[in-house]
């Protein structure tokens, strides 16, 4: 069973640093959003990038809504997310 995802921090290179409850704390690379279109355009500036990150849906998210809606946000898969993310300590060993 995955650990449950309780807080995202996002930086201004577009990663964003996940906590899990289970005390692991990862880093997640979300540079891939730049090559989307669609909603993902709302999200190519950093400041947005910054701004509309959440957790939503039990999994990083972006609340284009602004009204903290679960229905209209950008979500990410959460095993995508915990799968392809790295552990802090590999980011900053590598």
């Amino acid at each position: 069973m995955r650990p449950k995802l309780y807080q995202v921090v996002p930086n201004k290179d577009f990663s964003v640093v996940l906590y899990y409850d289970n005390g692991e704390i990862k880093t997640y690379d979300c540079k891939w959003i730049l090559k989307e279109q669609g909603v993902f355009t709302k999200i190519h500036k950093i400041e947005n990038f910054m701004d509309l990150c959440v957790v939503m849906n039990n999994t990083l998210a972006f609340d284009i809504s602004g009204k903290f809606d679960p229905t209209y946000c950008i979500d990410i898969c959460p095993d995508t997310v915990y799968n392809e993310s790295l552990p802090v300590a590999d980011v900053f060993i590598a």
